[in-house]
C-alpha cells in the first residue's frame, strides 16, 4: 500500500483535492491511501506516509519537514494543479516521489 499525506493549514482545502486524487486512484491497480491534516495532526498521520505534500499556502513549513522527516519525500503541491484540483496529476507526482525516493 502506498500511502501519501497532504497538509495544509486547516486540512479543508487539502480535503477536496483528497477526494479528487481517490476518483483518479479508482481506476489504479496499485492500493493507494489519501489522507489529509493540518499541520497541527501531521504527528497523527506521518508515521505511515511515504510521501508529504504541502498545499502552497504552507510552503515555509518545507525546509522543517524535510529536516524532521528526511525518510520520504516532502514537496509543495504545485499552486496551478492545487488550485484547479488537478487529482490526477498531484497523484501521478505523488507516486513518481514515492517510486523515486
Amino acid at each position: 500500500m502506498k500511502n501519501i499525506l497532504l497538509v495544509c493549514a486547516a486540512g479543508m482545502s487539502t480535503s477536496m483535492l483528497v477526494n479528487k486524487m481517490e476518483e483518479a486512484a479508482k481506476g489504479s491497480e496499485e492500493e493507494i491511501k489519501i489522507n489529509a491534516t493540518s499541520g497541527g495532526d501531521l504527528e497523527k498521520y506521518v508515521q505511515d506516509a511515504d510521501v508529504l505534500l504541502l498545499g502552497p499556502q504552507v510552503s515555509y513549513l518545507k525546509g522543517d519537514y524535510q529536516k524532521k522527516y528526511d525518510s520520504i519525500p516532502v514537496e509543495v503541491i504545485n499552486s496551478l494543479d492545487y488550485g484547479t484540483m488537478n487529482g490526477q496529476k498531484v497523484l501521478d507526482w505523488a507516486l513518481d516521489l514515492i517510486e523515486s525516493k
